[in-house]
């Protein structure tokens, strides 16, 4: 291991018309990062569905071992690449709001199920996970919180506290709220130490208007790579060593431990 981690974020198209049509856009992704040593692709929420479609989820849902998880797992091994991915995960009779992430060897390392569900949509087709997602990805390691997850501090700090050095955030932020991307996110980094890889789409998809602005952001709240507003594929470079630094230099974790209880 070099203690690095090359990463890459796809801002994919909303409007991209169902699995296949998504499986091959991710598939050029893969060829245009060929030959720039590539660790990891994060990709957005629901990313093999497309977000704002209804009932139509329910539709092209699949189990985290289905034939679209197929699909990537032979990318992942083609282009040896780790590929994580939002989908609508279909579990004996529930569906769920998730992400996996699949090794560069086709195997899968982990599937995180969105435990904060906003009401409407997601309300209405999806049932809640019960737990956080951590996992070992090329020596870091990872936890995954999708979109309204990432918006609470209670659970980016769960995470940090469990010995995340890397949180990745599938989300599908709306054009009206700009401000979690480029304020909450980088505020998140900053307070637990940790890198962050936020992976929007964009454009318009069924009446709905995407923000973009995916970013890469540092322990220390900066950015690494930033998107704006239409397709991007992003990359950035992480340095493990940078998170002890964060966490020891302004050490929130452990102070936090010194407060009196005031939260249940």
């Amino acid at each position: 291991m070099t203690g690095n981690l090359n990463i890459a974020v796809a801002q994919s198209p909303a409007d991209l018309d169902g699995p296949q049509a998504r499986l091959a856009w991710l598939g050029s992704c893969l060829t245009r990062l060929q030959g720039q040593h590539t660790d990891l692709l994060v990709l957005p929420e629901l990313f093999l569905t497309g977000y704002n479609i209804g009932s139509r989820v329910s539709d092209w849902a699949e189990p985290a071992d289905g034939p679209s998880a197929q699909v990537v797992a032979e990318l992942a091994r083609e282009h040896q690449v780790a590929i994580h991915y939002g989908f609508a995960e279909q579990s004996g009779g529930d569906l769920f709001n998730s992400a996996s992430c699949i090794g560069k060897d086709g195997n899968l390392l982990a599937t995180h199920r969105k435990l904060l569900l906003p009401p409407g949509f997601e309300g209405d087709h999806f049932s809640p996970g019960e737990t956080y997602t951590l996992f070992e990805l090329e020596g870091f390691k990872a936890a995954t919180l999708i979109c309204y997850d990432a918006e609470f501090p209670e659970t980016f700090r769960a995470v940090a506290q469990a010995g995340a050095e890397l949180v990745l955030v599938p989300t599908a932020l709306g054009a009206q709220w700009g401000v979690v991307a480029n304020t909450v996110i980088p505020a998140r980094a900053f307070e637990n130490g940790v890198f962050v890889c936020y992976a929007n789409s964009c454009g318009h998809e069924n009446g709905m208007d995407y923000f973009g602005g995916s970013c890469v952001v540092a322990p220390n709240g900066q950015d690494l790579a930033r998107a704006g507003a239409g397709e991007e594929l992003l990359k950035a470079r992480m340095g493990k060593g940078a998170v002890p630094m964060a966490q020891s230099r302004l050490p929130y974790l452990t102070d936090r431990l010194k407060l009196p209880d005031l939260i249940n």
